[in-house]
């Protein structure tokens, strides 16, 4: 493959530039966006149907295998697709390298944690007795 014109001689010679992250991350956060589309709007549709509903007809839909997974699906999209949009905030209006590291490791950890809680609670409904 060619080697790209934009760069200078020495940053060709010592290998400075573009690491390609920034293309996948732009292609990652428009999967997810796409993927947030149907999820979003059956999500929409499920909820104006079991508006009013008890819990215990919920959680009744909950176990059925395509309500679960889908929402599994929605939450990963969702957190993933959110913790790409604030990163691209973090890293472009925070200066200071420090804060800046700092709150990238709060946000992907609290992104992780909050899904993984999300799951679990569909999963819990989905096998309990």
């Amino acid at each position: 493959m060619a080697e790209p014109r934009m760069r200078s001689p020495l940053g060709r010679a010592i290998g400075l530039g573009s690491a390609k992250e920034g293309v996948e991350h732009w292609w990652a956060q428009r999967v997810t966006a796409i993927a947030l589309v149907p999820l979003t709007l059956w999500f929409v549709v499920a909820v104006i149907a079991l508006a009013g509903a008890d819990r215990s007809l919920f959680v009744e839909w909950v176990r059925h295998p395509l309500p679960a997974v889908l929402l599994v699906l929605l939450l990963i999209a969702t957190f993933y697709h959110g913790a790409l949009g604030l990163q691209v905030v973090i890293e472009d209006y925070i200066e200071n390298e420090t804060l800046r590291f700092g709150l990238m490791i709060v946000m992907k950890l609290a992104s992780i944690v909050l899904a993984a809680l999300g799951i679990f609670a569909i999963l819990k409904m989905s096998f309990a007795a």
